[in-house]
């Protein structure tokens, strides 16, 4: 499992050292290589080990071929993702086109979120925190799912 927040830098060639608390589990032999693919929701990137993403890509390519909401999601998800691996230094690199997408300068940011890590500009991160932060403080807790409701913490 991914968790916790993470500050590091991307180099100039567009590399990213991981974490050493997930590298192990991302050199796992059913985890090679990792898989990044973009969030269609935020201008952040998903990174998976290989195994929870061949889940995921099996459920998008049994989404229906003439819906086109589901195809969308397909070519977006589907069509962006990049395989990589972890070089002997612990370092990987994210595709040009996936920096641009997310808006990745020098600081960035990894977030566990489980099963997968995303990918954030250090700024950008920072900004939508707050307004999170901000939302939630103002958010009628009746409105909430009843699954958050019966949460304990």
């Amino acid at each position: 499992m991914f968790r916790g927040v993470t500050a590091i830098n991307i180099d100039t060639k567009g590399r990213l050292v991981m974490p050493s608390r997930y590298r192990e589990q991302l050199l796992a032999k059913d985890a090679k290589p990792i898989v990044m693919t973009i969030d269609t929701d935020e201008r952040c990137l998903l990174l998976y080990p290989l195994t929870a993403w061949e889940i995921i890509e099996q459920k998008l390519a049994e989404l229906p071929s003439f819906n086109q909401a589901a195809r969308r999601i397909q070519r977006l998800l589907i069509g962006h993702a990049a395989e990589t691996e972890l070089d002997n230094n612990g370092r990987f690199l994210v595709p040009p086109l996936l920096r641009e997408y997310a808006s990745l300068k020098k600081h960035v940011v990894l977030v566990g979120q489980g099963k997968k890590i995303e990918i954030w500009d250090e700024n950008l991160w920072q900004e939508r925190r707050s307004l999170w932060l901000q939302e939630e403080a103002a958010t009628d807790s009746t409105l909430l799912p009843d699954e958050v409701k019966w949460l304990s913490l």
